[in-house]
């Protein structure tokens, strides 16, 4: 497989498929240039070299249509300011051929938003998947996508794929277009390669002992990453909303607190997987309770299996931050996903920050540590310790399903996997 850092892109055009689905403010400002920042080691690798950048992203969920809301023009100037050359901007990223051809060695060219085209995606548009017409649709829309992946390659010589956030996706940028590029004109980006790197550490390479901390509202999102992580975990903490169900299937009473109560029987299946193949599974025993679901609710400490009525769990409580600062500290191997309360809220974040500090402190005793998903990001950059763990994933569904064990199309595309 072809390496960035063997690829010499002097005098040729590369496009790169980056992650720029940034958050902007109501006047279309950008708020937190983190997905910017971890791209420019690629970007400025293919200008350094002497190639010509055409770069290609998607912004929010259009859904198939142009709007102006989620153009990429808004952060053209961020991106130039970044980068430290200038950015060119191609209106119509299935029309900007004339663009493309036209750039010269060190010149940048930023495509529109790839999501105002239904293409990219590959979904039919306007029609249920309950309509007797819906496969001819999709086989159509399928003819569509290689079609518009054709034209996005035209462009370049040579594709790199640096956009781990959406690998998970088999769209027209991520994972058609690498079929019309030869192998050696295709590669991964120095921010995909750390990202295949840290998800190896945690599943491939595991230093023991290995603590999993799942967080979260719903045990249902995340059954799938829990179920692969048994064979592999030693400790594997539990907590955030998903308490309450484990709480409620054991007999607990948890007042108004979030629950999913269909999935009773899978919490119960969980502890006694856990049990049978020698996990250390932690659960929340105690609770920060809240009479409101509000920053300035009144609170109480109570058993999380014991919570009055009208009041909700809203954080682990004491004894339940010390259980899992137990779990962690002595760990070689950490991964974070999913905060352990409603850490949005500032009088909510003592479970939250206890893990994030059992971390730091583990990761500076020599453990690996990965924190991925957005709210565990979040998490982290609220504290300000993003520089006191090992590494920080920028793809949250991509992680979970690379975690979870499955293929992901945009990392099979570029090393030939099926």
């Amino acid at each position: 497989m072809m390496t960035i850092d063997k690829f010499n892109f002097a005098g040729k055009k590369a496009i790169v498929r980056v992650d720029f689905n940034v958050p902007l403010n109501e006047e279309g400002k950008l708020t937190d240039d983190t997905r910017i920042r971890g791209a420019l080691p690629t970007l400025k690798k293919v200008l350094a070299d002497g190639g010509a950048l055409i770069i290609m992203s998607h912004m929010g969920k259009p859904k198939g249509k142009v709007n102006a809301k989620f153009s990429l023009s808004q952060i053209v100037d961020a991106v130039a300011e970044r980068l430290g050359a200038p950015v060119q901007f191609a209106p119509d990223c299935a029309k900007a051929a004339e663009a493309a051809a036209a750039l010269k060695p060190g010149e940048v060219l930023l495509l529109e938003n790839l999501r105002f085209y239904p293409e990219e995606e590959g979904k039919p548009v306007g029609i249920d998947k309950e309509d007797p017409a819906y496969d001819e649709a999709k086989k159509a829309m399928k003819a569509s996508q290689k079609e518009f992946a054709k034209t996005l390659a035209s462009y370049a010589d040579c594709y790199v794929m640096d956009a781990f956030g959406t690998a998970h996706r088999k769209h027209a940028s991520t994972a058609v277009i690498a079929d019309y590029f030869d192998a050696d004109h295709k590669m991964l980006g120095y921010l995909m390669e750390k990202e295949v790197h840290a998800v190896d550490s945690i599943l491939k390479d595991i230093k023991r002992p290995f603590t999993a901390i799942m967080g979260g509202s719903k045990v249902s999102t995340k059954i799938g990453i829990i179920e692969n992580l048994m064979d592999k975990v030693d400790n594997l903490i539990l907590c955030g909303g998903m308490t309450f169900t484990f709480a409620k299937a054991q007999g607990g009473n948890i007042g108004k607190s979030i629950c999913e109560d269909d999935k009773l029987d899978l919490a119960l299946s969980i502890i006694e997987k856990a049990k049978a193949k020698g996990v250390n599974l932690v659960l929340a025993t105690d609770c920060v309770a809240a009479d409101n679901f509000a920053n300035d609710a009144n609170t109480q400490i109570c058993d999380a299996n014991n919570i009055p009525e009208g009041w909700e769990g809203l954080d682990a409580g004491p004894k339940s931050r010390e259980a899992f600062a137990a779990a962690i500290k002595g760990a070689k191997t950490i991964l974070w996903n999913g905060p352990a309360g409603v850490f949005e809220f500032d009088n909510f974040v003592g479970g939250s920050k206890a893990i994030a500090d059992a971390i730091a402190e583990a990761t500076a005793n020599g453990a690996f540590s990965l924190i991925g998903g957005g709210d565990s990001v979040a998490c982290i950059n609220k504290f300000g310790m993003a520089d006191k763990v090992s590494y920080i994933s920028t793809g949250g569904g991509a992680l979970l399903e690379a975690i979870e064990g499955k293929v992901l199309p945009g990392i099979a595309a570029i090393r030939g996997d099926k």
